[in-house]
């Protein structure tokens, strides 16, 4: 019998496009169900009810929230597929420290793009120190992967966060590839990868991740 595989996803969220690149990496079929979190579906609510948040990984009608937690399980349940993460057991430890990691930029962007004046600096000053701690893990390998050869689970982590790095810089009016020329390189090499622009194509030029932030900034500062 066919696996039924199913993503509750927001096109716009970079958590959402973590799972469909690794997903499309892994080579697994899958059925994707764009949910509106203004009014939330039924099986949103069901398959999630601690959070009632995106992404929501449907396995065989069973779901996985969290979207670390959804690709660590992608890849325990599908190890046969190309792995995201090395066999070596601190290593596998290290990649998941640093995509949790990267977690922390969502909070500090969002600042960038609701707020203004000296606040906006604060947030600005905020998401520089994390970028450069994360482009100092990269330092000059091309991926994060696998001892910096080849594309793997902090990858599928960070570049989810592509089109926002976009509408950080038009909000904090700063330019990631003067500021961060080794991150904004590695972005452009995983862009060439299938499993990536498939994934996120709606999505590269930022415009409609843009909109989506003007929208939610009217909405959340009236």
């Amino acid at each position: 019998m066919a696996e039924e595989v199913i993503l509750l996803d927001v096109g716009v969220s970079m958590f959402c496009l973590r799972v469909k690149i690794a997903l499309a990496e892994k080579g697994i079929k899958c059925e994707y169900i764009e949910q509106d979190l203004q009014n939330k579906d039924p099986l949103l609510l069901k398959m999630n009810p601690f959070h009632n948040k995106v992404p929501v990984l449907i396995h065989n009608g069973k779901s996985i929230c969290d979207s670390l937690i959804i690709l660590q399980y992608i890849e325990e349940v599908w190890p046969e597929k190309p792995p995201l993460l090395p066999s070596d057991t601190y290593h596998r430890a290290q990649a998941r420290l640093l995509a949790d990691f990267t977690n922390k930029i969502h909070g500090c962007g969002w600042k960038i793009c609701l707020w203004d004046g000296e606040k906006l600096e604060v947030a600005k000053k905020e998401l520089v120190e994390m970028l450069t701690v994360i482009e100092g893990e990269l330092g000059d390998k091309p991926y994060f992967g696998f001892g910096g050869e080849r594309f793997g689970f902090v990858d599928v982590a960070l570049i989810g966060f592509y089109s926002w790095f976009i509408v950080y810089e038009m909000f904090g009016k700063f330019s990631m590839e003067s500021e961060f020329p080794k991150l904004s390189a590695w972005a452009k090499r995983c862009l060439q990868k299938e499993s990536v622009s498939k994934s996120i194509t709606d999505h590269i030029d930022g415009n409609k991740t843009y909109q989506y932030v003007v929208q939610s900034r009217k909405r959340l500062l009236e």
